[in-house]
């Protein structure tokens, strides 16, 4: 599978949206990315991977504890919160940025 996130990150690939197509930028506004700073690509792929090593961690600590390797049932719970927490607020992430395009998409230029 090819990379899902390729129109975002700017860099070019198969499939890359031309400048031709993006909305123009108002006149007065300022550029976001500093030089050398992440990308909104590099950021989320690395949001993504947190939310998925702390699912990950949630699960192996609910393993852990119904297997009896671990027997804190308090560290079991945090750990199925933060992972809980994280993907909710991936989701509203999602949400969001489903929104910001949905909004571009209905413009009419």
């Amino acid at each position: 599978m090819g990379d899902p996130l390729v129109l975002i990150g700017g860099r070019g690939g198969p499939g890359q949206v031309g400048k031709s197509s993006l909305p123009s930028v108002r006149p007065g506004a300022t550029q976001a990315n500093a030089p050398g700073a992440p990308s909104f690509k590099d950021v989320l792929l690395d949001n993504l991977g947190e939310v998925n090593k702390l699912q990950a961690d949630a699960t192996r600590a609910i393993e852990d504890l119904q297997t009896g390797q671990r027997d804190d049932v308090e560290g079991v719970l945090l750990a199925t919160q933060k992972a809980d927490m994280a993907f909710r607020m991936l989701q509203s992430v999602r949400n969001k940025v489903v929104q910001a395009y949905n909004e571009l998409r209905d413009v009419r230029v």
